[in-house]
């Protein structure tokens, strides 16, 4: 990952994305400079592909995340889009160990403990793999925080397509484009 080029991010991260050009606001997407999941991803998504939770996991986006301390790197609370990112996220956590903070806010908990909704620690040792689906991807926000980054982490997120793009979908045409284009690994990180 470190002979591509890391581009500098929100809140002290730096990033390499492979996947198509969006506008999330106006939901729009193109292929712009997508080339394909990078070569060194191949793999991995075939061993994905043989556990059973992922068998027919296709993804179409892959973004790395470089994280340090020095930069003081988070990501805020979030809920990832889901008009064009299908029912499965899944971040590979690579060269230290960290914490994902899952978090339910108040207006949405049954249990509320501290009048501020509901927050988990989630552990993520060195080269573990978390797959995000159902209430976890849809409800649940993640981050991780600054106080969690204690030397170099790097991630990979990978995402599939939402059920708009897939076969049935207004935008089948789209998703099969994308997905041919993502399974040649051929990419180098958008600019």
């Amino acid at each position: 990952m470190d002979e591509d080029i890391w581009r500098e991010s929100q809140s002290g991260r730096r990033k390499q994305d492979f996947g198509p050009k969006v506008n999330f606001r106006k939901r729009r997407v193109r292929v712009g400079g997508f080339c394909g999941l990078p070569s060194l991803s191949r793999t991995l998504v075939s061993r994905m592909s043989r556990t059973p939770l992922l068998a027919a996991f296709q993804p179409v986006e892959q973004c790395n995340l470089d994280y340090s301390p020095q930069r003081g790197a988070a990501i805020d609370p979030h809920l990832d889009d889901s008009w064009l990112w299908g029912e499965r996220l899944v971040s590979i956590n690579l060269l230290s160990d960290t914490t994902m903070t899952m978090s339910l806010d108040e207006d949405l908990c049954v249990l509320n403990l501290d009048g501020g909704g509901v927050r988990v620690a989630v552990q993520l040792p060195r080269r573990s793999m978390l797959v995000l689906y159902g209430e976890a991807r849809h409800r649940w926000k993640h981050a991780i925080h600054r106080r969690d980054v204690h030397s170099r982490r790097v991630c990979m997120t990978f995402r599939e397509l939402s059920a708009e793009f897939l076969p049935g979908g207004q935008q089948a045409d789209m998703g099969a484009r994308l997905l041919d284009i993502a399974s040649g690994f051929q990419g180098v990180p958008l600019s």
